[in-house]
């Protein structure tokens, strides 16, 4: 092994860690006047800075060891992460194996693992399997388990884990060649293992074989890109060399959704099967000249089917791989450049990870917080689950229709709360009310448009001994009378289109109390619907006896005498300048009665509506639902408060979302507090505190 320090120029050091490996950056400088801090070197070579207590340190294991303290709980917290589930609330930093059929993908994780993945033809991968690696001490014993759905498998020895798998996959998937995007959990704890946590996809299938669903492919397709188009993971691509690599499908997924290739590192398998004289292709691609990628390749080689049938021992595989690597004229100089061989593709990969966990804490930290803020809101619109108890079921029904009767109450007062682009319910109203002096206004220009036409039609037919500009009464009363009559069925209209208003208030109101509950909201409805009807129809026989009212031609006659005034001094209209007398004395005494009759319509209208539609209608519909409690033997507490499934469901799996998170979040500060990491004020950097190692 090399030497423990690699002197850098400006007399730092990069410290490797027991795989020959420099620690990965963390930050560009550390705090001033502390002792306590490292700054460690990125794969990029880029210098760190070294305290002066590190010169005290006599073993280079010693420093091995303290790394693999800090290695190892990076992984740890994603893994912990991933298995409280947090991946179905939001992405976590995570390496996903993919890769066409028969790409050398299962003999790559094989030498990773040490143990026997599932073979063979077709699809082998019909669940995503992720895969845990966890080094321990040399003479500690081997260990595995397996976890899926409900069940945890012990395994004793490397021979059960392909069984078992396969056995896993057919209770989740099926018997069959179907997939499953359920997740499949593989623990091992063993010394000959990297610490690394991949998860291994379905390999991409292009035609659909025997009993495979037609689409399979696209199926796998949609689950590789699910997890791949996440900005968390890494895309390790497996492509074997004896095929065109830009013709291969699972390169092209990774590069659509990784343009620049930066979450990209491709792996080559097979390098033994390239023919003679096209090694200097497979030299160019890992050179990053024919499709770049800016975390490069890797070249490995692993068992094939025929070593496997020889009985060929993953370790044995490991020294032939070396063997092949040194002996070639190719590829030695990759080996040189630690891009050949499982053992510094291992080494690359735990590198890879623990720095991508780093660089994406920052991030997580800020993103479980917003998504329990956004849960916990969720959460607060479905309201508490039903209690157990008969007593304690109709204390929550009675507090229900109490918080429901309260927001209608506040409705009546025009006092209830409203997000920000709406407007409450009188706000709307008001504004139909506003259209209905307007359609007034309008109907006293058009009466001044039409009256020549009238007076002359009337005087012509009716006139009698009278002299030009002593108007007929009667002629006044029937032109009055008809123009009030022309704007009864606007107002019904109105009150259609309040009505209207109302009911979709109410009805949203009802449903944001009682959603959650179908036979208290059908009741609810049901109350809601016939007492609209009814408080409709009484609205409608006020509306109709006040115009009945209106056309009793009368006024006070102070106010009448103050209205002809002002019609008189303000003049003539244009329409009656050539006009006679009689026309012009008529259109004084209509505009001042009219003028009097809409302002009445004007405000009498609004008055019904409000007194019938809203405070008497809203006053029955509370009096109605509270009856329910009241009407305590025909009342089933219990139906009523049957809930809805899918709602039920929903609260459930908002409130398991809900405690993943905040268990995520204390997983975290104890991981910060134990480590003892601070963020810096950018993202792009964090210290790491080693206080309490040295």
């Amino acid at each position: 092994m090399a030497s423990h320090r690699k002197s850098k120029s400006d007399g730092s050091s990069a410290v490797p860690n027991a795989l020959g490996i420099d620690i990965f950056q963390l930050l560009p400088s550390p705090p001033p006047n502390s002792k306590s801090f490292i700054t460690i070197s990125s794969s990029s070579g880029a210098a760190g800075t070294v305290p002066a207590v590190l010169n005290d340190m006599q073993e280079n294991t010693t420093l091995n060891a303290q790394y693999e303290e800090k290695v190892r709980p990076c992984i740890d917290l994603i893994d912990s992460l991933r298995s409280l589930g947090v991946e179905k609330d939001l992405a976590l930093p995570a390496i996903a194996v993919i890769g066409d059929q028969s790409s050398g993908k299962s003999s790559v994780l094989e030498a990773l693992s040490g143990v026997s993945l599932p073979r063979g033809a077709g699809i082998v991968t019909r669940c995503p399997l992720v895969l845990k690696l966890k080094k321990v001490k040399v003479g500690k014993p081997w260990e595995g388990r397996l976890l899926y759905k409900d069940n945890e498998v012990k395994l004793g020895s490397t021979a059960e884990v392909e069984e078992e798998i396969r056995r896993a996959q057919d209770i989740i998937a099926g018997k069959g060649e179907g997939i499953s995007e359920e997740m499949i959990n593989l623990e091992i704890k063993s010394s000959e293992v990297p610490d690394l946590t991949l998860i291994d996809l379905p390999g991409i299938a292009r035609v659909a074989v025997g009993n495979q669903p037609k689409d399979i492919g696209e199926q796998i397709k949609r689950m590789i890109r699910k997890q791949i188009d996440k900005q968390e993971t890494i895309s390790l691509v497996v492509v074997p060399c004896n095929v065109d690599i830009a013709t291969t499908e699972a390169l092209k997924m990774a590069k659509e959704v990784d343009p620049s290739g930066e979450r990209t590192l491709g792996i080559l398998t097979k390098p033994d099967l390239v023919d003679e004289g096209t090694e200097v292709k497979i030299v160019a691609v890992m050179r990053n000249l024919v499709i770049p990628l800016k975390k490069g390749y890797m070249i490995v080689k692993c068992r094939g089917q025929k070593d496997i049938n020889a009985n060929q021992t993953l370790a044995e595989a490991i020294k032939k791989e070396k063997a092949f690597f040194e002996d070639h004229l190719h590829f030695r100089p990759l080996l040189n450049a630690k891009k050949a061989t499982v053992s510094f593709l291992a080494e690359r990969l735990t590198r890879e990870l623990v720095d991508h966990i780093c660089k994406s804490l920052p991030h997580l930290e800020n993103q479980i917080e917003e998504k329990l803020q956004t849960t916990v809101r969720e959460l607060k619109k479905y309201g508490e689950a039903v209690p157990r108890s008969d007593k304690e079921k109709l204390t929550f029904l009675i507090e229900k229709i109490q918080r429901f009767n309260d927001n209608l109450s506040e409705v009546s007062r025009a006092e209830e709360p409203v997000e920000a682009e709406e407007s409450r319910l009188f706000t709307k109203i008001r504004k139909e009310f506003q259209k209905w002096k307007q359609q007034l206004d309008q109907k006293a220009t058009r009466l001044e448009e039409h009256l020549r036409d009238e007076v002359e039609e009337y005087s012509r037919m009716y006139r009698g001994k009278e002299l030009p500009g002593f108007i007929n009464y009667k002629t006044f009363e029937v032109i009055v009378k008809q123009n009030i009559d022309d704007m009864e069925e606007p107002a019904v209209h109105v009150l259609k289109i309040i009505t209207d208003l109302i009911r979709a208030d109410v009805n949203m109101i009802a449903t944001n109390h009682f959603k959650a509950f179908p036979n208290l909201l059908r009741v609810t409805k049901v109350y809601i619907e016939d007492l609209r009807g009814q408080a409709e129809k009484t609205s409608e026989e006020m509306m109709r006896w006040q115009f009945k009212m209106e056309k009793i031609v009368y006024s006070q006659d102070s106010l009448y005498s103050y209205q002809l005034a002002t019609s008189k001094q303000r003049g003539v209209s244009p329409f009656y300048t050539y006009t006679n007398a009689d026309i012009k004395e008529m259109a004084h005494h209509v505009h001042a009665y009219f003028k009097i009759a809409s302002d009445r319509l004007a405000n009498q209208i609004p008055l019904i509506l409000q007194y019938h539609m809203v405070q008497q209608y809203i006053s029955n519909v509370q009096t109605s639902v509270l009856e329910l409690i009241g009407e305590r033997e025909d009342t089933n507490v219990e139906q009523l408060l049957r809930e809805n499934g899918e709602i039920a469901q929903e609260r459930h799996a908002l409130q398991c979302s809900m405690e993943r998170l905040r268990k995520a979040q204390q997983h975290l500060a104890k991981w910060f507090m134990c480590e003892a990491w601070a963020p810096t004020p950018g993202l792009s950097g964090r210290w790491i505190w080693v206080t309490g190692l040295f």
